[in-house]
């Protein structure tokens, strides 16, 4: 027979960042374990609950018993089972004895070949696994799997678990299955909402969810509790006329949150005094969401409100007690952020940089003062690479960590670059300077927003490029998942302000830039090129990801690129060259030529001499490659890539007539040797965009 099969586990609370993937994982690990022994379908339906309180999860047609089932299993080589006499040796005997297999079975075992020997293999019944038997060991096993980050002990007992636990129901339809976890026995019984439930609630399978929410007033689906959250956040906001933050990515992960705090979610509206608006707003939105979890308002502009949507988990006629206390608890967190900012007024930003000399940044490449001042050098640097003004991009690096040292970035390291701008403005520096400090920490993460102008890009690219260097130079690269310095993200942004702003620079130089702000024998000299060879494996990435094809990309790369900005242009005309007709020809024949020209390295000597030409074939490609070359150069150098490739799709004829009517390998050196360099030449034209070659099929 089979029937639902409901799971949960009580406990005491659990670490709200995390709910979400112990409920996932936890319903996953579970499924597999009763799909691992034949209860259920394997790749079947179920549905997993998650709430402050409890982890629990409900599988539809659960078998109480699997059915039997055969196996066939390798025992082992005739010559090693059998002694010369035909007798069971005590290596067979032994091993028959592990597996439960008794000695009368022998004269059952089947003969067969399996690789060079024969070997003997037994068949046997095996009886399904009874679900009372099994499911308290998969549950203890499921939970050996969840990602916890710190385990803990409670009461007099050696079980360990995230919280404590206070109750285990397993049931399979109307039964109870028999077992024990983490020290508790099964039951039917659970407990809903702390204060709004009617109290012990008996469960059954088929309808938990429904029964929780009606009489223990607990919401069990993560899911649904959190779109109860987000439509009632929206009603709210649309109500007063106001908006949520537009910030998606922080929005989500404090929806998340908050779900995993509450089992009964009511969202109610608070307000502060509006004299603290005078604080920047970023710091109130932080203390909001970080702090309390609120959900800050704003109007139309994106401007802050004095008014915020607390998600509460009581329901109450009169809420006012719940608001009050809320309003309480925030007013004295914004005090301090306006404390703060009046502070760190006081002091103009360039006075700080002095106390970044006593900041380590890492033991061999110096103190967070050493590298400002490489910054400095180097934003320069870049800004006058790009005609910009080198001293307000010098300014800007110089002042870019000076709010380290500030009051409100110690309370709060998210505000790093936000405060410093702030600070600069109030002392009076120039707005390009002051939005440089902001944005050189840009892009932050995928689908940040990059910095905007010549002026923030040459401070934001000095910053992470003296990071890629300096750890790079000393060996500190990343390895497997571990990459403790952030150097992945760093080259990342690095190529996406390349890429996308785009700028015309050579990465090739921008290191050797960055790495001339360090002391001389301090970097290893391998390093650039290592540091560059890992940048093309972030690019490849990116790329992927962007929608372009692996071969189209490998094609691109094989030409070691260093100005990253023309990596897309290149690409676009790959693809629209491979879709023309001669394309697939041309990148066959390009193939070939790669291979001849490989293997007679040594004879590679010069250009082809027209008066050493014999056949008309060869005589044709010389003319054809001679009148095309001065166009695909002139497109090259227009950066017009699809029309230099298009070009070159003209030559397809003569190449197909001159592996058709010519050898290249012959006899004589001179002829040899003028067919190669004839070779030569038309690779190098045929491969300035992509190396043409790798498109072949």
């Amino acid at each position: 027979m089979h029937a639902t099969l409901l799971i949960e586990l009580r406990t005491e609370e659990l670490p709200p960042k995390v709910l979400k993937r112990l409920g996932e994982t936890f319903a996953k690990e579970v499924h597999a374990g009763l799909a691992a022994r034949n209860l259920v379908q394997a790749g079947g339906s179920y549905e997993w609950f998650a709430t402050p309180r409890r982890l629990a999860l409900q599988v539809p047609a659960v078998l109480a018993q699997a059915p039997d089932s055969t196996v066939h299993e390798k025992v082992m080589p005739v010559s090693v089972a059998l002694d010369a006499a035909g007798k069971p040796t005590p290596a067979l005997l032994k091993k028959m004895e592990a597996k439960g297999i008794p000695e009368s079975a022998i004269a059952q075992f089947e003969k067969r070949m399996d690789g060079k020997s024969e070997t003997f293999f037994y068949e046997a019944s095996v009886k399904g696994a009874r679900l009372d038997d099994v499911l308290a060991g998969i549950v203890i096993e499921a939970l050996k799997k969840l990602p916890i980050p710190k385990l803990m002990r409670w009461g007099d007992t050696e079980h360990q678990f995230v919280r404590p636990a206070h109750g285990l129901v397993l049931l399979h339809g109307e039964r109870v299955v028999p077992g024990v976890v983490l020290g508790i026995s099964s039951g039917r019984s659970t407990l809903g909402h702390r204060f709004l439930s009617v109290g012990a609630l008996e469960l059954r399978a088929d309808d938990y969810a429904q029964v929780l929410e009606r009489d223990g007033k607990v919401v069990a689906s993560f899911a649904k509790r959190r779109d109860m959250i987000r439509k009632q956040l929206d009603a709210k906001a649309a109500e007063l006329g106001a908006h949520l933050s537009k910030d998606v990515a922080t929005l989500d992960a404090l929806a998340d949150e908050v779900t995993a705090l509450v089992e009964w979610p009511v969202v109610y509206v608070g307000e502060f005094e509006a004299e603290y608006l005078e604080v920047p707003q970023e710091c109130l939105i932080l203390t909001m969401q970080q702090n309390q979890k609120y959900f800050p308002l704003f109007d139309g502009k994106g401007k802050l409100q004095n008014r915020f949507l607390i998600v509460s988990n009581m329901q109450v006629a009169d809420p006012k007690h719940i608001i009050g206390g809320n309003q309480r608890v925030v007013r004295p967190r914004l005090a301090d952020a306006r404390f703060f900012y009046t502070q760190d007024r006081k002091k103009k930003l360039d006075s700080r940089i002095a106390a970044l000399d006593a900041v380590v940044y890492h033991n061999k490449l110096g103190s967070m003062g050493e590298r400002v001042r490489r910054l400095e050098r180097l934003a320069g640097a870049i800004a006058t690479r790009l005609h910009a003004k080198s001293d307000f991009a010098a300014r800007a690096a110089l002042l870019a960590k000076a709010d380290l040292a500030s009051d409100m970035v110690g309370e709060f390291p998210e505000l790093q670059g936000i405060m410093g701008r702030y600070y600069a403005l109030h002392d009076g520096e120039d707005a390009q300077v002051a939005d440089a400090i902001e944005a050189h920490y840009r892009p932050r993460f995928a689908g940040d927003v990059l910095p905007q102008g010549n002026i923030a890009a040459a401070v934001a690219l000095a910053d992470k490029l003296d990071a890629l260097v300096g750890f790079f130079g000393i060996s500190q690269v990343p390895t497997g998942d571990k990459d403790p310095f952030g150097l992945r993200r760093a080259a990342l942004g690095v190529l996406r302000i390349l890429i996308e702003t785009p700028l015309p620079l050579d990465v090739h130089e921008l290191i050797a830039d960055a790495g001339a702000g360090f002391k001389s024998g301090l970097l290893s000299a391998e390093s650039p090129n290592a540091l560059y060879e890992f940048m093309l494996d972030r690019l490849r990435g990116y790329l992927r990801e962007a929608g372009y094809e692996g071969a189209a990309i490998e094609a691109v790369l094989a030409l070691k690129p260093t100005r990253i900005d023309l990596v897309l242009p290149k690409l676009e005309a790959v693809r629209k060259f491979t879709a023309l007709p001669e394309a697939t020809a041309l990148a066959a024949a390009n193939k070939r030529i790669v291979n001849i020209l490989k293997k007679a390295e040594g004879d590679v000597r010069g250009e082809a001499d027209v008066l050493l030409l014999q056949e008309s074939a060869e005589k044709a490609l010389f003319e054809q490659l001679n009148r095309i070359a001065p166009l695909v150069r002139s497109h090259m150098a227009g950066e017009d890539y699809t029309q230099a490739l298009k070009a070159l799709a003209g030559l397809r004829a003569a190449v197909d007539t001159f592996f058709e009517e010519v050898m290249v390998n012959v006899e004589e050196p001179p002829t040899r040797q003028n067919r190669l360099a004839l070779l030569s030449q038309l690779a190098a034209l045929m491969n300035q965009v992509a190396d043409i070659s790798m498109l072949a099929v």
